[in-house]
């Protein structure tokens, strides 16, 4: 099966759809995304914008999900904004906080950001600690 995304006018994902990859295929025998997009044309009209998104991530970075959003200058699709502050990077396809992630140790500490705050907090992991403590434990 190929999947395709639903595009609307401020390139937000409406929709995915499945479509059958015998309807993605020209005459030759050969599959085209244009195919698929002219197969869903003609069921949802000819205004409908379709973009062809992969679960391998294939194609455009990763599988889009209504919500998401298509940059068609770097042809790939990003989820929606974390959270309300973030900016979305357009050029590298991702979204960015106001204040840069400080650094922390990543073996033993996690990152979370508040919006209410907007300031990271660095937290130890407590799973981690939790498997140290039972190694511990196992070893005596």
């Amino acid at each position: 099966m190929a999947h395709f995304a639903e595009i609307d006018n401020n390139n937000q994902v409406v929709r995915v759809l499945k479509v059958d990859n015998l309807k993605c295929v020209d005459a030759e025998g050969n599959e085209h995304e244009e195919t698929g997009v002219e197969f869903l044309r003609s069921l949802y009209g000819e205004k409908s914008n379709w973009v062809q998104t992969s679960y391998n991530e294939k194609k455009r970075r990763i599988f889009a999900g209504k919500g998401y959003i298509y940059l068609p200058e770097q042809d790939i699709f990003v989820p929606p904004s974390p959270w309300p502050s973030w900016t979305l990077n357009r050029s590298a396809g991702k979204w960015v906080a106001p204040s840069p992630e400080p650094e922390h140790n990543e073996e033993r500490e996690s990152t979370r950001w508040s919006e209410d705050d907007q300031k990271w907090y660095v937290e130890e992991d407590t799973a981690l600690a939790e498997i140290e403590d039972w190694k511990r434990q196992q070893s005596e």
